[in-house]
């Protein structure tokens, strides 16, 4: 897990835990997940888009 080890991750959870409080540790852990999933679906979007280009051409090449 990016190269850190178990105790440097509940090193990192605990320090997370005093500094945002028990109570906004849940809204950051779904603010982050939403961010990831839009990051994911442009990916995706992206490489779809590519893909379908790149079909397109080919297509206009065998055409010609």
């Amino acid at each position: 897990m990016f190269g850190l080890g178990w105790t440097e991750v509940g090193v990192i959870a605990i320090v997370a835990l005093l500094i945002f409080g028990p109570k906004k540790i849940p809204e950051l852990g779904s603010s982050l997940g939403k961010t990831l999933r839009g990051f994911k679906e442009e990916l995706n979007k992206n490489s779809s888009d590519e893909n379908s280009l790149e079909h397109k051409q080919g297509e206009e090449e065998i055409n010609s």
